[in-house]
């Protein structure tokens, strides 16, 4: 087998030597707990946003609160990581994908278990505006620094794998949030949250990690050799602008998309349940433990089912390539929430069909990883990877509070959020169509240097 030639190790599984491993190994933690933070929110809102605005837990206030507050700070959160996706991007083409990616995991892992000490909902506001700069920034730095590791044959899967930390990120988000909400600290909600944000502490690790072990990108340094410092303006100069809009055109629907689904996920899950423990007549302290099983229930089942979706972009875009694997996935993304959200199912059997939606919603992200960094040579590449996947968060930031707003003024049920999830699925519908004239194929092109 052929040796490495920048660590001499020899290769291994799928022909990548150990060090290739072991880009892949940080991007993928830096990514998973990434995903991890971001989402720890949406498991405590139903807690914490009552407490935080002085509600009544239970009340009808409280559920309309709950619902208003997920999208208005989701939509902030996704602001935030926009700006956090441009602006390190633009940091690691400047000093390195290395440094960069050290200083975005310790952002949001501070800021994250930061929002435990919050006594107001204004202060968890901005504690998480912090923690969603570092999130933003995190995954084009990773994308960018696993493609330009490893051979080009091996992209595809490479990308793959690095993706798959994110559905699992949200596996450990529900796991974290049960154990500590629905086991430790069960007959204390108001101040269970709190131990979960600071459980988000935990990627704080990986960031040691990033910065002792893993060396600069070859790919980078020689990029900085042979031509001056990068300007996000050369994006949208003649060679470029049509890869950049048709990759931000895919972000925008895949990102709006998926959290107007899962930033109200556990909501549904909690709502379901709760509604199901008032026609069965149980105490309170059942409720809330109904309520926990059934927020991790319909979590795990989203996101396992994005586990799977993220593995058949391999053969997607081997067999079809790039664009026609995006034309895919929409499609399959607006039958599924058709099929989920709107006939009438038993609670049980809604929340189970959450696989077929995060199949491809979740799935889809799996060909962002490889396909972004494939539109731009490597020294625009970490600002072109995190311009379109973050600012497509700008846009798609109107999608949770839209969702949020309308659920809550349809009077909160579960029922009003199903009703709006429904109409969601026109989103990738259209977008499967535009595909076809707004994205740039790149299936057997190299890197660009």
């Amino acid at each position: 087998m052929a040796a490495d030639p920048l660590t001499g190790s020899r290769a291994g599984l799928l022909g990548l030597s150990g060090y290739h491993w072991l880009v892949i190994a940080a991007g993928w933690a830096g990514w998973g707990f990434d995903v991890y933070d971001a989402v720890l929110f949406n498991f405590v809102a139903p807690e914490c946003i009552p407490q935080l605005l002085r509600l009544a837990p239970g009340s009808a206030a409280a559920h309309a609160a709950v619902l208003y507050w997920t999208g208005a700070i989701t939509s902030i959160l996704l602001i935030g990581w926009a700006a956090g996706g441009v602006l390190f991007g633009w940091i690691a083409d400047r000093i390195g994908r290395k440094r960069a990616l050290f200083v975005t995991i310790a952002l949001y892992a501070a800021g994250t278990a930061a929002c435990a000490l919050a006594g107001n909902i204004w202060e968890l506001l901005v504690c998480r505006a912090l923690a969603s700069l570092g999130i933003g920034g995190e995954w084009g730095i990773g994308a960018t620094l696993v493609a330009e590791a490893v051979p080009d044959k091996r992209r595809v899967e490479a990308g793959v794998i690095l993706q798959t930390a994110s559905p699992l990120g949200v596996v450990l988000a529900a796991a974290v949030n049960y154990q500590i909400t629905g086991v430790w600290f069960l007959g204390q909600p108001q101040l269970a949250w709190r131990y979960v944000f600071l459980a988000g502490l935990l990627p704080a690790v990986v960031a040691v990690g990033v910065r002792t072990l893993l060396r600069e990108s070859a790919l980078w340094q020689a990029s900085r050799v042979a031509a001056p410092p990068s300007s996000p303006r050369e994006l949208f100069t003649p060679g470029l602008r049509r890869a950049t809009l048709g990759g931000l055109f895919a972000a925008v629907v895949a990102i709006l998309t998926w959290w107007a689904c899962n930033a109200f996920i556990p909501s549904l899950g909690a709502s379901l349940a709760a509604e199901q423990a008032r026609h069965a007549g149980l105490a309170p302290a059942a409720t809330r433990a109904l309520q926990a099983a059934w927020k991790a229930y319909a979590s795990n089942a989203f996101n396992v089912g994005g586990l799977v979706g993220t593995f058949v972009a391999i053969p997607l875009a081997r067999l079809l390539g790039r664009r026609p694997t995006f034309v895919a996935y929409f499609l399959w993304s607006a039958l599924a929430l058709f099929a989920t959200f709107g006939p009438a199912l038993p609670p049980a059997e809604r929340l189970a069909m959450l696989f077929l939606v995060g199949a491809g919603v979740f799935g889809v992200f799996g060909a962002f990883v490889f396909y972004l960094p494939e539109l731009f040579p490597a020294r625009l590449r970490a600002t072109g990877a995190g311009f379109c996947y973050n600012v497509g968060r700008v846009i798609a930031a109107a999608a949770p509070f839209g969702v949020g707003l309308l659920s809550a003024d349809l009077g909160g049920s579960s029922a009003a959020l199903m009703q709006v999830l429904f109409w969601v699925g026109l989103v990738p519908l259209a977008a499967a169509g535009a595909a076809w004239l707004l994205m740039v194929e790149t299936r057997g092109r190299p890197l660009p240097p």
